[in-house]
């Protein structure tokens, strides 16, 4: 069964106005209530998807380096307990490069937290702003620096794409990020996503996002820099060093199971979808009634499945092994791709194909989205 487990804590000190994410602002939290509910959410999901030593923990947000670290230790104590930890077991914690979280960075540290990941997002006091971030850049060094010192391994987050940014601002600024010496990097185009206050700041004409085009540069640059300095994209936002890509998501990208725990958290196992409640209060009241925030556990159709491994799958650079695929969700291989648009594909050096596997070349990824709609059947998709 599942050999990965998500923990969100959904709390933040402000709500950025970009994020779409599941987080909430509260002017007090109970961590006593809150170790006890997280706690009885992830008994009873190891009661159905026990069996295997976990690989991989993550926590995620939210702002969990907000969690008080005898929190978090407490939750991998039992986490231990209940699953057992694979020798070489990766545990990322998400957060804020402030210096109040940072100072807690060496108690994550002896409480079993091995890597971090910070939501730097940009190097420069006028973007942070504008990004609604409550650290400026230095705070946001001396954070790195202090997580370098304490965690085996470190990445951290930029957005670009931003409104007026240049070719030569985003090299530079992407350049200074390689500089630092982190062996993994999530760089991600500012998105303006619906429900949020950046869709109603461009909605009232406070800001124009950059255009297609602009953004396509950037990518490009994005993808030569990073591959030139030794940290290749290995998923189409992620770019890491041989050895260093962050082995959590991998277990998303390549659609194994893994269990999802906290307010809003999504799991995958046993060809089941699980969903919990995504407000903390609703989340809570959950674990009161039937002792799991689950809202919804819904059995995943054959195709269902094989859609979702093969528009997850083709975001990473080594593709979808289709035999290890069809084995896993019995579905034939040739059905899990459009083997004509594939071929057409390959003919223009959008896609590629081996024995095992396909995937989406480097000129391609540009284009993923439409590739997708044009390699996955629709008969998957839609079923």
């Amino acid at each position: 069964m599942a050999q990965a487990l998500y923990i969100h804590w959904p709390f933040c000190l402000a709500k950025c106005p970009y994020c779409d994410f599941n987080s909430h602002v509260r002017d007090r939290v109970d961590h006593g209530v809150w170790e006890r509910a997280l706690l009885a959410d992830m008994r009873r999901e190891a009661e159905v998807a026990g069996g295997q030593p976990l690989r991989s923990i993550f926590f995620g947000g939210g702002t969990p380096s907000l969690m008080p670290p005898a929190l978090v230790e407490r939750l991998l104590r039992e986490a231990q307990h209940l699953w057992g930890f694979d020798p070489d077991i990766e545990i990322t914690l998400e957060g804020n490069p402030s210096s109040v979280e940072a100072a807690n960075y060496a108690a994550l540290a002896s409480a079993g937290i091995n890597r971090a990941s910070l939501g730097i997002q940009a190097l420069d006091n006028a973007t942070l702003r504008f990004l609604g971030r409550l650290h400026d850049a230095d705070e946001a060094l001396t954070a790195l620096d202090v997580a370098q010192q304490h965690f085996d391994r470190v990445s951290f987050d930029l957005i670009y794409a931003r409104p007026g940014q240049t070719v030569a601002q985003w090299e530079a600024e992407l350049r200074r990020a390689i500089g630092f010496g982190t062996s993994h990097f999530s760089l991600y185009q500012l998105t303006i996503e619906p429900g949020t206050r950046f869709e109603t700041m461009v909605r009232k004409g406070d800001f124009v996002p950059l255009n297609d085009d602009a953004c396509a540069d950037l990518f490009d640059l994005t993808r030569a820099v990073t591959a030139a300095a030794g940290l290749p994209a290995y998923e189409i936002s992620n770019h890491a060093r041989l050895g260093d890509e962050g082995r959590h998501n991998l277990t998303y990208w390549r659609y194994e199971d893994y269990c999802g725990i906290g307010p809003g958290a999504h799991g995958r196992r046993g060809g089941v979808a699980t969903t919990r409640h995504r407000k903390p209060e609703n989340w809570l009241d959950a674990i009161a009634r039937q002792e799991d925030g689950i809202a919804e556990a819904r059995p995943l159709a054959r195709n269902e499945r094989a859609a979702e491994a093969m528009l997850m799958g083709l975001r990473l650079r080594e593709g979808v092994d289709l035999g290890v695929l069809s084995a896993r969700l019995g579905v034939p291989r040739t059905e899990l791709y459009d083997p004509e648009k594939l071929a057409f594909y390959q003919r223009q050096g959008l896609a590629w194909q081996t024995a095992e596997r396909i995937g989406v070349t480097e000129a391609g990824m540009p284009l993923l989205d439409a590739l997708l709609a044009e390699l996955v059947p629709a008969a998957l998709v839609e079923a």
